[in-house]
């Protein structure tokens, strides 16, 4: 049963339940394409996937059902809940970059410490990588002396255990020199993370990069002169 707009009235005085023969005992209200209102226990299958209307026996809506989307429609959503998503993130980063730092300063000493780990790792490395090459260089030196690196036709083969060394070397000086590149590649990302931490901080305090800035130099010099007036006492 589908009634329109103009016998809505009816419904006032006579239930939509009394006038359904065999119906779903399910009312819905819906707009057609000129625009004129509907009711009925049957939505047209032209119309199934727009918004409608449940609505009692008595034609007072109880729920409002939504027509199928679109893929702009699905994509605008897909957008705004990445929005809602990314400044509900911001807002736990913000929270726990306030409740881990007070001062600048503390953020410039907690990235230092972060970045020595990586450059003591570096600097192992590369002193490993210096002896690693220094013996490379002595085994090839020896390897010369022997065919195929030797054009001398009386020049013996080269042993095979020096060959196996050579490569056993060689690999192990490319396995470090991958870690080194790492090393400097996680110092310059924390540089970069902190930074990113700073100008936040700077952001939610509301300070000026220069005054800022002096107040960390300032920091600095009074802990310098703190530090020389503890060496200039007597003992």
């Amino acid at each position: 049963m589908r009634l329109t707009l103009p016998a809505i009235t009816l419904l006032i005085l006579t239930p939509l339940a009394a006038t359904a023969q065999g119906s779903t005992g399910k009312y819905y209200k819906w707009v057609d394409r000129e625009g004129q209102v509907h009711i009925g226990d049957r939505i047209p299958p032209e119309y199934a996937d727009q918004q409608k209307l449940r609505v009692d026996e008595h034609g007072i809506a109880r729920e409002v059902i939504a027509g199928t989307k679109t893929a702009e429609e699905k994509a605008a959503e897909r957008r705004a809940e990445e929005a809602l998503r990314e400044a509900e993130a911001r807002r736990r980063a913000d929270r726990a970059l306030l409740g881990t730092y007070t001062t600048i300063e503390e953020i410039d000493m907690h990235r230092d410490r972060r970045v020595e780990l990586f450059r003591a790792q570096a600097r192992v490395t590369e002193l490993f990588l210096h002896n690693q090459q220094r013996q490379l260089d002595l085994m090839q030196r020896d390897a010369a002396s022997y065919q195929p690196y030797n054009s001398d036709p009386d020049a013996p083969t080269v042993p095979s255990r020096l060959v196996n060394e050579i490569q056993e070397t060689e690999a192990l000086i490319e396995r470090h020199e991958s870690n080194l590149r790492e090393y400097k590649d996680q110092e310059r990302r924390i540089y970069e993370r902190f930074e990113r931490d700073i100008e936040r901080f700077r952001k939610i305090k509301g300070l000026d990069r220069a005054a800022s800035e002096n107040q960390v130099e300032g920091n600095h010099t009074t802990v310098a002169t703190t530090r020389e007036g503890a060496q200039s006492v007597p003992e």
